[in-house]
């Protein structure tokens, strides 16, 4: 065992190891679902057609390079594994800014599992605004206007479709995707209980579809990746591979038993200096610097007394220090300091 508790050797049963790192050889790896997780939606779609992370992954989590990993916590690849193998959703809990939302980019990134699908959560979000979107308005407006001009009367009604992040991520794939639901907290107190049946069942209907089934059962759709579509048979949505689902959450509420019960859950810790040194490390910010450094023992200091700082105000304090905003006993640089830390945890607290 390393000084941080963390196997020398992975254990076989990991396919996930917490690096964050592309592993080629694991793309896509994953064991065999329980019998009853077991999805048989259809037709598979083309794994080509899942879009690249567009850069999203590198301003999350900075460079792929082995120089720069943080060390993960052991017990969070526990977790994580235990989801996988489960084909369950991970409940992830800890405080604003503590890089939550981050795993679902090293899980999407190190098992080459293509874009994130995210899901920020408001009060006012619904399951079904997260599953499809339908314009039944500009339907009726695109069908007027086809009838004034003497051409069809009704458009193509996938035109007027649009699956949202979490529809696109339960279709059928042989590789599952990843979705990222973004602050669970804010939801209004039905949405938790809503899920449920998707996380259960694995599918959903789209009644606008269905009803018109026997005359087109085969509707193309657009999807939430970016100029995507999707077929959508006899207007349900199957997955074929339950995508791997990350739920954060700041800890502000309580959720079901009844959910709670269909998660795996885990709670995060502050990141130490040595992780904080190599996500700053990651960002291509070196910390080796004595500044540099002296910068990332403060931020731990005062994130401790302060109950908690996002971690991303450590990289735009070190940024600015590499930009030469620091200077050894200028006046300046406390006040920057100070505007960048304390002033924000008296605005969250």
């Amino acid at each position: 065992m390393s000084e941080a508790g963390r196997p020398e050797t992975p254990p076989g049963w990991w396919v996930y190891r917490g690096t964050g790192l592309p592993a080629p050889e694991r793309a896509g790896l994953l064991p065999p679902p329980p019998p009853w997780r077991e999805f048989d939606g259809g037709p598979l779609l083309d794994e080509v057609s899942v879009p690249s992370d567009n850069g999203e992954m590198k301003r999350r989590l900075g460079a792929a390079s082995t120089e720069s990993v943080p060390r993960a916590d052991i017990h969070e690849v526990d977790m994580v594994n235990a989801a996988l193998y489960l084909r369950r959703p991970l409940l992830v809990t800890g405080r604003p800014g503590s890089g939550k939302s981050s795993l679902a980019f090293r899980i999407a990134r190190e098992l080459g599992l293509g874009r994130v699908l995210q899901w920020p959560i408001t009060s006012h979000t619904t399951v079904k605004a997260g599953q499809y979107g339908y314009d039944a308005i500009g339907r009726a407006q695109a069908a007027g206007a086809r009838s004034a001009g003497g051409g069809e009367a009704e458009p193509p009604i996938g035109d007027f479709v649009r699956l949202g992040e979490l529809g696109t991520a339960f279709l059928p794939r042989r590789r599952p995707r990843v979705l990222l639901i973004d602050e669970l907290d804010k939801s209004e107190a039905d949405l938790p209980n809503d899920l449920l049946s998707l996380f259960e069942d694995g599918e959903f209907e789209i009644p606008e579809l269905i009803r018109m089934a026997q005359r087109t059962p085969v509707v193309e759709v657009f999807t939430a990746d970016p100029d995507s579509t999707a077929e959508i048979i006899g207007g349900r949505v199957r997955c074929h591979a339950f995508p791997v689902v990350i739920i954060t959450s700041n800890g502000e509420r309580d959720f079901p038993p009844a959910f709670l019960r269909r998660c795996l859950r885990y709670e995060t810790k502050d990141p130490d200096v040595g992780q904080l040194a190599a996500m700053v490390a990651a960002h291509m910010l070196d910390p080796s610097d004595e500044h540099r450094s002296r910068i990332i023992e403060e931020f731990v200091s005062r994130s401790e007394a302060f109950g908690g700082l996002p971690v991303d105000k450590l990289l735009e304090a070190v940024y600015l220090a590499t930009s030469g905003a620091y200077r050894e006993d200028d006046v300046s640089w406390p006040r920057l300091v100070d505007a960048l830390w304390r002033q924000l945890n008296s605005l969250v607290s």
